[in-house]
């Protein structure tokens, strides 16, 4: 059982306090906060280890390619991935989703082919796609809501079609937190030979994964939401599939040879690392992982899921809150908008209290043109929050409905 007031020790900025309040941090779908063992590794390797990887025959060049690749490995076990070369570390998920987008098109897209994606999806899970059936002369296709906001999966076997390559999905709703079907979603792709990527930036850190059990064949998250450093991310890819891939950006370490005349590339997953990477990040964002295992996603998930419920009880109570897929089971978020009152109003009067959740569209606005609204309070949960951080946003809450009333 997680032992709350010693996690919240591990985690500085949670015993700081502003204008007079301590913090009480519900944004964490928007990114997580950091432990201190996080910050205190990557200021040891920016001090005592530091160089880059993979090219030099020196000393610190050599650790940090072990710490590097090291940190490659940790990851893999994180997904229970096959291999560690099915691990490619990019800028954050959004980078991850943008490279298949492009890889994927151009070796596999033509004019006329079709990809599906969901309702609900982040702004980074469709622009990509737009844009390459724009290049492509492609069609994007949309799996429907219900009106509380779940997935039609029902109408996804008419809208796989012949045509149909590709299928990418979000695991959990960064707006409502509600859990798609992903498994049902990959097996009826995969009856048709369709791959299938599943955006986990809402999910990998609430739920225990494991990517070859899902059967996904891509699966991408950013290592700011998992208690990692920002500028780091994941891309998971089935290593047949990675191989046939051309690569996203081009430069120094994934090249094998070059001339003037022809350039070979790198194997996976060097092929896919241009440039030098976020090498302190990537070591910073083993660590976080490593925080996590400590802890054990399974405690990390029935500890969220009692937070949730208490939150979504309560707010249920309260007069006037309406509630965006109220009933369904979530994982992290609960969005909600208070009668009469702007999201944004509730939000400025909520952080005037020390309460910090998030306001406005949540780069999702055709979710937002679903129910009809330019936007939501979202309150989402983290390993660290406990029911005293809830109890401050409902007392909240019912002050911004006292002060609006009027």
């Amino acid at each position: 059982m997680i032992d709350i007031d010693d996690i919240r020790e591990d985690f500085p900025i949670l015993s700081r306090e502003e204008n007079g309040k301590q913090i009480c941090y519900l944004d964490n779908a928007a990114t997580t906060q950091k432990p201190k063992r996080v910050l205190d590794r990557i200021i040891r390797f920016y001090s005592e280890e530091y160089s880059s990887t993979h090219r030099g025959a020196h000393l610190l060049s050599r650790r940090a390619t072990g710490l590097y690749e090291d940190a490659r490995e940790s990851v893999r076990k994180f997904l229970n991935a096959e291999k560690a070369l099915e691990i490619v570390f990019t800028s954050g998920a959004t980078e991850s989703i943008n490279l298949i987008a492009y890889s994927f098109g151009e070796r596999f897209i033509r004019e006329d082919d079709e990809i599906i994606v969901t309702g609900m999806e982040h702004h980074a899970n469709i622009v990509p796609w737009q844009r390459l059936c724009r290049r492509k002369k492609a069609v994007l296709r949309v799996i429907p809501l219900e009106k509380n906001g779940n997935l039609r999966i029902d109408k996804l076997k008419n809208l796989i079609k012949p045509k149909t390559k590709l299928i990418s999905v979000t695991h959990v709703s960064n707006v409502l937190g509600v859990i798609n079907p992903v498994e049902k979603i990959i097996e009826a792709a995969h009856k048709k030979d369709i791959p299938v990527l599943v955006d986990a930036a809402q999910s990998i850190q609430h739920i225990p994964v494991n990517v070859r059990e899902m059967d996904c064949d891509f699966f991408v998250f950013s290592g700011h939401k998992v208690y990692g450093p920002t500028g780091t991310g994941v891309l998971y890819g089935k290593e047949n599939l990675l191989k046939e891939l051309p690569p996203f950006n081009t430069g120094g370490g994934m090249i094998k040879s070059v001339s003037f005349e022809k350039t070979e590339y790198e194997a996976v997953p060097l092929k896919f690392e241009a440039g030098t990477g976020n090498i302190a990040g990537v070591i910073g964002l083993a660590e976080a992982i490593e925080y996590i295992d400590n802890i054990g996603q399974g405690e990390i998930e029935a500890h969220e899921n009692k937070l949730l419920k208490y939150l979504e009880d309560e707010l249920k109570s309260l007069e006037g809150v309406v509630i965006y897929a109220e009933g369904s089971s979530k994982h992290g978020s609960i969005s909600f908008n208070l009668d009469g009152i702007h999201h944004y109003d509730a939000g400025m009067i909520l952080d005037g209290l020390g309460v910090a959740v998030r306001t406005g569209a949540h780069c999702a606005e055709p979710l937002m043109n679903h129910y009809g609204i330019t936007g939501t309070v979202r309150a989402s949960v983290a390993l660290y929050n406990n029911i005293n951080d809830l109890e401050r946003l409902i007392t909240g809450i019912k002050k911004v409905s006292s002060m609006m009333a009027g």
